[in-house]
């Protein structure tokens, strides 16, 4: 993004948006409604003196939602970063004021404009799908707690089937059970209704350990395979991905992960793994073929992980589901 003459930093809260032009070194704060949108810009060309010009704001999920909808309606650039990125670029700051947010982050926009890309909006089928995965792992997190307590009831109560609070918390755990299947159900029409994401849907699902929420989960987060130029990039993302840890001649560790990385992500290809060491005789005989060099469980494991993100996607990639060629080599 070469040649902008000025920058606006927002930093978006709940209730109000504070913006900041770096040039023009100017502050204004507005209401986080269409309302304060319309101000805003009405506000950013009178300080600016051109109009060449983008906006730069932190994702926080629905707050900057609202407004990334709004710019993209009136096509104006913008960039949704990762509030990580501001953070560690901006030094030792001892104070906290949304006007410093803003500023902080004009500031940061400003000194890495040219590397930055302009932002788009995923669709809505996109969106409605990542909320309702989020939805769905919140209440499955809900249900597992309620059993849990069920589970220590029984033990502690003589006639569990007779008591009142085992018998509300067994009607919460269906209710729940209820509400996460239909959830699914709405997941899957929204995978059907578009060609693109039924199409890499269908190639997920030919590797083993890849069900609905996993194959959903990647589908979501890749942007449809299309936020991520290889699939190293995107274990670098899941934090899956080791990285080397080396200074002068005294320091020479083991590559490690870094702790930085979708925990959600990583826990569910954990999962997938275990299901596809299970099922996959290839990377059964893989993952065996590392404890036999040494590696540890969960060294192995990550391994196994690199593997299916590696299979996703070269699938993806082709357009052909995956079959094993070998049954007897990884």
């Amino acid at each position: 993004m070469k040649n902008y003459e000025e920058v606006v930093g927002i930093d978006v809260s709940k209730k109000t948006i504070d913006a900041y032009c770096y040039q023009a070194q100017v502050h204004k704060e507005f209401v986080n409604d269409l309302i304060g949108y319309k101000r805003l810009l009405k506000w950013v060309l009178k300080q600016t003196k051109t109009s060449n010009f983008f906006y730069c704001f932190e994702n926080t999920g629905y707050y900057s939602l609202k407004l990334a909808l709004y710019l993209h309606s009136q096509d104006i650039v913008y960039v949704e970063e990762s509030p990580l990125k501001i953070k560690r670029s901006s030094g030792v700051v001892k104070e906290k004021t949304d006007k410093l947010d803003a500023k902080l982050i004009a500031r940061y926009v400003w000194l890495y404009r040219e590397e930055l890309q302009p932002s788009t909006v995923k669709s809505m089928s996109h969106l409605e799908l990542g909320r309702l995965l989020a939805l769905r792992n919140q209440l499955v997190r809900n249900n597992a707690g309620l059993k849990g307590t069920l589970k220590e009831m029984k033990v502690l109560l003589s006639s569990p089937t007779t008591d009142f609070g085992c018998i509300s918390l067994k009607r919460s755990i269906d209710y729940l059970s209820k509400q996460v299947k239909g959830i699914e159900d709405r997941i899957k029409e929204i995978i059907t209704a578009d060609n693109s994401m039924n199409k890499n849907y269908e190639l997920l699902s030919s590797l083993k350990g890849v069900g609905l929420v996993v194959a959903c989960q990647l589908i979501y987060h890749t942007g449809n395979f299309t936020r991520f130029a290889s699939w190293r990039a995107f274990s670098s993302y899941c934090g899956t991905a080791p990285f080397e840890h080396r200074s002068g001649t005294s320091i020479h560790r083991r590559k490690q992960c870094h702790y930085l990385g979708d925990r959600k992500m990583k826990s569910l290809l954990s999962m997938a793994s275990v299901s596809a060491i299970q099922h996959d005789t290839e990377l059964r005989l893989y993952y065996k073929r590392k404890l036999a060099e040494g590696k540890d469980k969960m060294l192995a494991i990550n391994n196994v992980r690199n593997k299916l993100i590696a299979r996703a996607f070269a699938v993806v990639k082709r357009g052909t589901p995956y079959v094993v060629l070998q049954q007897h080599a990884a």
